[in-house]
């Protein structure tokens, strides 16, 4: 039982770091009509035929610090029911 506790302090530090790291990355995410340039087209500049979505770091990034998120949020409700 004392293992659990001391690994629960380390789990809510990673928590709120994970937390901070998903608000940051969801911030520095591009918007589709970004400011007054985007009801002009200037959203789609990066290629021909658009953004390639697939292969943006970002997304890859959210989705990652999201799935984090989430497992850590149920292994510490976890610790807080026991």
């Amino acid at each position: 039982m004392e293992i659990l506790r001391a690994l629960e302090i380390p789990l809510k530090v990673l928590f709120v770091l994970v937390s901070v790291a998903l608000i940051g990355i969801i911030l520095l995410q591009m918007s589709k009509h970004a400011g007054l340039g985007g009801a002009f087209g200037a959203g789609a500049t990066s290629t021909v035929f658009g953004r390639e979505e697939e292969a943006d770091p970002k997304r890859t990034a959210t989705t990652w610090l999201a799935v984090a998120f989430m497992l850590l949020a149920f292994v510490l409700t976890y610790f807080a029911s026991r």
